[in-house]
This record gives C-alpha cells, sequence and structure tokens, in this order.
C-alpha cells in the first residue's frame, strides 16, 4: 500500500514540486515568483490586512478602507513586497550583515527608546514589553532592516548632483520676470447666457452616463452628544445652586487679604516664665517705638526682628488671605486698617507686632449676582451625568431592538433623524439627491465619517436593515445607524438634474465667451504698433520668479516664463477654471543666486537623484533576481481572489 501511495504522488511532486504542492494542499497560490522563492496570496493578503491596520491606528478608527480597495492601490502594495523580496534576496545572496556594534548604536539612537536625549534600558525594556516582543526577536529584527538598508543605502548616501546642474537650476529658479495682468472672468458672462429646454435636453441624452449616481442609502439614527444630553434636562434646584456656590466661592469671591509686615522677638523652646517675660517686655518696648512713629516699621524690623528670615527686608510677609492663618493671629491682623500697628501678639516661635502695609475688603458676586452663571456650570454638569448615563443605555437598547432605533429614541428621550443621499465614499450633493441631504444637514460631517459609511454598507445593514453597533465619533459624541432605503446605482430622471445641467451649461457658455473675448483682446494687443504702451485695462507691474510666484497659479507663470527674454514687451492668454487671462510680459531679469530659499537646494537635489539611482540599482536587481508576475497576480490585483 505505501508503494502504491508513493507512486501515486511522485508524479505530482515532479510536475509542480513540493513548494507547489504544499501551496496546492494549503489553498494558497503563488503570485510572484523571485528566485527560488515567491510571493503568495496568503502573504499578500496579510500584508493588506497590516497595511489597513496601521492606517485605522494612526486614523483613530476613522480611516475608510475603500480607498485601499482598488487595483492601483493592491499594485503599488504588491510592488513594495516584490522591492522588499527582491533586496532581501540579494542580502542573503550577498551575505550583507550588521555587526553588533552597529545594531547597538542603531538601537540607542531610536528616540523613543530614549530618556533626556539617553538611551534608557528600562524604556527599552518597556517599550518591548507593551508591544509584546522580546528582547531576541526585536534585535533579530532590527538586524535584518539594517542589512536591508545596506542594499541600497549606499547608493543613495553617494548620489551627488555636480554643481554646474545646481548652478543651472539656481540660475532658472530666480530669473525674474515683470508682469501686468487683465483679467476676463466667466462671471461676468453669464448673465447674458441663454439656454433652452431643448439645449439641455440634448445635453442630458450625450453625457447622461456622466451623471450616473452610485449606489446610495437613506438612514435613519441616533445621535447622543452634549446637545442631546441637556435637551429637556429639568431645572436645577435653588437649594443645590446655593449649594455649589459655598462650594466652588473661591471662584466667585476673592476673600478678604492683608499685605502684613512683623517685627518679631523670639521666645526659646522651654523658656522660664522669666524669659517669656522678659520677651514680651522687649516687644512692648519695640511696640512703643513703632507707634510713636509708624513710618519706621521696616527700619525698625531691621534692627530689631529677630525673624531672620524678614528682618532684611523691612519684615514684609506679603499678602495673607483670610482663612490661612491660626485664628488668633488673624484676629489681630484682619483688625487693622491700612498702616496700623498691631498690639503685642502671642504667636508661634514668640512675640509678634504687626503692620497693615495694605488691605482689601473681600469682593466678588454674590449668589444673586453670579445666580445665572451658576445655573449654567450645574447644568452642563448633570448634562454631563445624563450623557455617561445615556450612552451606558444605549448599547443594549439598540441591540436589544436590532430591527428599529425607535424604542432606543423613547427610552433615551431622543429624536430618530433621517437623511439622504449617503454614498459608500462621500455623501452626494444636495443639487443630486433633493430633499433631506446628508451632504446639506447640520450633521454632514458626523454622517460623513468613514466609520459611519462603513457601518451603513456591511450586508447585515443592507440586506436586514439592521441597527448598527454604537460609533463613538469622539469622546463626546456617539451615533447609531440604520438604513432605511437602498437606491441602487442609477442615472436620475432628466427633471431631477435639470438645474444641475443648466449650471453646467451656463458655466460652459460663460467660459467660451470668456475666451473669445480675451482672444480678441490679445490679437489687437499683439498688433498694437507702439507696445511700450501700457493699456489701460491692465493692472500694475508685479516681479515673481519660479521661486516666489507672488500668489500667482502655475498656467499664468507658465505663461510668464514661455514667452522669449529679449523681445519685450510680449503678451500671452492663459485659459482657467475661472476664466481667461492676459499676461503682459515687461522685463526679463536674472535673480538673486544667495536667495535664502535656495539653501536647501543642493541638499534636496543630491537626495531626489539618490532615490533616482536607487530605483535604477532595484530595476536592476529586479532582473538579475529573475522577478516573474503570474497570472494569478492579476486575479489578486483585480481584487476577484478576495471576492471569492
Amino acid at each position: 500500500m505505501q508503494l502504491v501511495l508513493l507512486v501515486l504522488i511522485l508524479p505530482s511532486f515532479v510536475l509542480i514540486g513540493v513548494s507547489g504542492y504544499t501551496n496546492y494542499v494549503s489553498g494558497d497560490h503563488e503570485l510572484v515568483k523571485v528566485g527560488s522563492s515567491s510571493i503568495t496570496q496568503q502573504e499578500f493578503d496579510q500584508a493588506r490586512r497590516n497595511q489597513l491596520e496601521q492606517l485605522q491606528q494612526n486614523s483613530q478608527g476613522g480611516f475608510d478602507p475603500a480607498v485601499l480597495d482598488n487595483e492601483p492601490a493592491r499594485r503599488a502594495l504588491l510592488e513594495s513586497l516584490i522591492d522588499r523580496r527582491v533586496m532581501a534576496t540579494t542580502a542573503t545572496k550577498e551575505r550583507f550583515s550588521v555587526s553588533d556594534t552597529a545594531l547597538r548604536q542603531a538601537i540607542a539612537s531610536m528616540p523613543q527608546l530614549q530618556v533626556n536625549g539617553q538611551f534608557s534600558p528600562e524604556r527599552y525594556n518597556q517599550v518591548l514589553a507593551s508591544a509584546g516582543l522580546t528582547t531576541r526577536d526585536f534585535e533579530q529584527s532590527q538586524r535584518a532592516e539594517l542589512a536591508l538598508d545596506r542594499v541600497l543605502g549606499p547608493v543613495a548616501l553617494t548620489a551627488s548632483v555636480p554643481a554646474s546642474v545646481v548652478s543651472k537650476l539656481e540660475h532658472v529658479l530666480t530669473e525674474e520676470r515683470t508682469i501686468r495682468l487683465v483679467a476676463y472672468p466667466a462671471s461676468d458672462y453669464e448673465k447674458d447666457l441663454m439656454v433652452s429646454d431643448a439645449d439641455v435636453a440634448a445635453w442630458y441624452e450625450k453625457n447622461k452616463q456622466s451623471l450616473e449616481l452610485p449606489e446610495q442609502v437613506s438612514a435613519q439614527y441616533l445621535l447622543l452628544n452634549e446637545a442631546a444630553a441637556m435637551e429637556n434636562l429639568p431645572a436645577a434646584k435653588l437649594e443645590d445652586l446655593q449649594k455649589y456656590y459655598e462650594q466652588n466661592k473661591a471662584r466667585y469671591v476673592q476673600p478678604a487679604r492683608v499685605n502684613v509686615s512683623h517685627i518679631q522677638v523670639n521666645v526659646p523652646v522651654g523658656a522660664t516664665d522669666d524669659q517669656r517675660a522678659a520677651a514680651k517686655a522687649k516687644a512692648e518696648e519695640i511696640a512703643k517705638k513703632v507707634r510713636a512713629d509708624k513710618s519706621a516699621f521696616a527700619a525698625i524690623a531691621r534692627a530689631e526682628s529677630q525673624d531672620a528670615g524678614t528682618a532684611k527686608d523691612g519684615g514684609k510677609l506679603g499678602w495673607i488671605t483670610k482663612g490661612s492663618w491660626p485664628a488668633g493671629l488673624e484676629e489681630a491682623v484682619f483688625a487693622l486698617g491700612k498702616g496700623d500697628v498691631s498690639d503685642v501678639v502671642d504667636g508661634p516661635g514668640g512675640y509678634h507686632i504687626f503692620q497693615a502695609d495694605d488691605v482689601q475688603a473681600e469682593k466678588g458676586e454674590s449668589f444673586e449676582e453670579a445666580k445665572a452663571k451658576i445655573e449654567v456650570e450645574v447644568r452642563r454638569q448633570l448634562g454631563a451625568e445624563r450623557y455617561a448615563d445615556m450612552a451606558t443605555r444605549l448599547t443594549s437598547l439598540v441591540y436589544d431592538n436590532p430591527a428599529s432605533l425607535q424604542p432606543a429614541a423613547d427610552a433615551l428621550g431622543v429624536k430618530v433623524k433621517s437623511a439622504a443621499g449617503i454614498a459608500r465614499d462621500r455623501l452626494l450633493p444636495s443639487d443630486e439627491v433633493g430633499a433631506n441631504a446628508a451632504s446639506a444637514g447640520e450633521d454632514a460631517s458626523i454622517l460623513d465619517d468613514a466609520r459611519v459609511r462603513r457601518a451603513l454598507f456591511t450586508p447585515q445593514a443592507l440586506n436586514e436593515k439592521q441597527n448598527s453597533g454604537v460609533i463613538e465619533i469622539s469622546p463626546d459624541t456617539m451615533v447609531v445607524v440604520r438604513v432605511e432605503a437602498v437606491a441602487p446605482a442609477h442615472v436620475p430622471e432628466l427633471d431631477k438634474v435639470k438645474g444641475h445641467i443648466l449650471e453646467q451649461l451656463k458655466t460652459a457658455g460663460a467660459l467660451a465667451a470668456s475666451e473669445k473675448a480675451g482672444q480678441e483682446a490679445l490679437a489687437s494687443f499683439r498688433k498694437a504698433q507702439d507696445k511700450t504702451q501700457v493699456p489701460e485695462k491692465f493692472g500694475t507691474p508685479l516681479t515673481v520668479s519660479r521661486i516666489n510666484p507672488q500668489g500667482l497659479g502655475k498656467p499664468v507663470l507658465d505663461a510668464a516664463f514661455a514667452a522669449p527674454g529679449k523681445a519685450l514687451p510680449e503678451y500671452a492668454g492663459v485659459k482657467g477654471p475661472q476664466g481667461f487671462v492676459i499676461v503682459r510680459i515687461e522685463e526679463a531679469k536674472a535673480g538673486k543666486a544667495d536667495d535664502p530659499m535656495l539653501a536647501a537646494l543642493p541638499v534636496e537635489l543630491s537626495q531626489a537623484w539618490g532615490r533616482a539611482e536607487q530605483q535604477a540599482v532595484l530595476k536592476s536587481m529586479r532582473v538579475q533576481a529573475k522577478v516573474k508576475v503570474l497570472p494569478e497576480a492579476q486575479k489578486a490585483l483585480a481584487g476577484e481572489t478576495a471576492q471569492n
């Protein structure tokens, strides 16, 4: 039996090889051959998933996968996989390697592994742990990446552009032209245009396919945000407002405060009664001296105060707010008027004489004055609490009633809204949709979110009209959507797009009239015998260069520099989306070679040249690696394999 099996199996290995047989059994397919290796369908699909996950993470879930669901995007990904495999094959064949020293230096230079500009082993371990990597796996991957860099890296690093080329480009970029402009705006010709119904109908019949609308849905949605949470919120009770005022009084009222200075006579720790009496007597004597001349308080404090920290500054303690000192001291200090001196006060460290340098009474808003402001703040807090409660309940409500949003709306006290004209990739303009267009509504930015549109076009939403899950647009905005109706791709009837076609025809006619008027004027300017005379319609002169276009568009700038620089003045005409423009070129001269905007030009040119040389080398390496794109790749690029 084993012999029979061997006879049956062996020819298949001979025909397709061990690798091909493995792929056949696993259902995998080779897309590209690169030397003796291959890029398979599974590798390509995994790369697409990785690409999508990375873009979703970078955009915090707001990336639309439809952007990558096309042949150019798939082809670009496959080409990048081929390039990487070619470099890996070359690195292996040529035995490129990276020393331990080079690896350590590369890892140590990574900013995400540094603290205060220095490599941190603790940070290194934290980052790897958070990514679920071991040091062995990470270092092996980095060694491989560095080896790949050595395949093409030296090509880019050694590329340089000749100085003569740089000089020529500097001359071209800084060359200046002095010009004047006169415009013939298309809008000036629209009022005189007449478009008949026959013209509209003819355009419709000829161009109707260009009017085809993509598959679109009309949707119902529940929007939960601050406004929804605040709606029908009961008024705050008066006692709650008063309580809030007292708890947050410091926000509305500035308490009384005194700018105070003092003179201190120390009492030693564990002092006897005699020592305390002697200290108090000395303090009384100083107080008597101060009362005799209050203006001398600072000088006396410097001479007599035993508080070394304040004595040199005339005893100044600064502003003291009521409620910040012991009650006994506050009672004495806040009883003073501006400039008054207190009696001797027994306090921390000994005896004190205080002087009030300045006094500010309590000031601010009373409860009645701040009531309206307090009510807004309290309602906002209540709204935030209600929003949190509604957000918690919303998920279970939409899942408990999967075929309708109304039960959730009733339970939460919000309205079910609706909008039309939502396509997979955009919101359709209101002139293509008509009434209730999502693009014209107040919630357009929310409904145009990629996550919302993606939820509406899932099979479950389209076919079964099921509620979506809760979509968190931002920390304070959530939405749930449900497909109400589906409209397949179609060409709208003439009546629905008549206004749109009318605008198209008017725009085209106005542009044609603008060009005709501009061309006639251009011809007359060129025929003028005295070209030194500036026609009246032209504006003030403007000096432009390629590096400093002064805000002019590329077509106008190209026209200005296309004219020969000798037989001036010269005229040129430019057609644009807004009308026709005539350019009068009056002077041509060399620019400044030392323009600061050119400082980085040599480096940028060398980098661009290096990338071009890398691509040329990579192209040659592809030939050497005998890259062969197989027929299965075309199916993958067309998306057929993914659909199957």
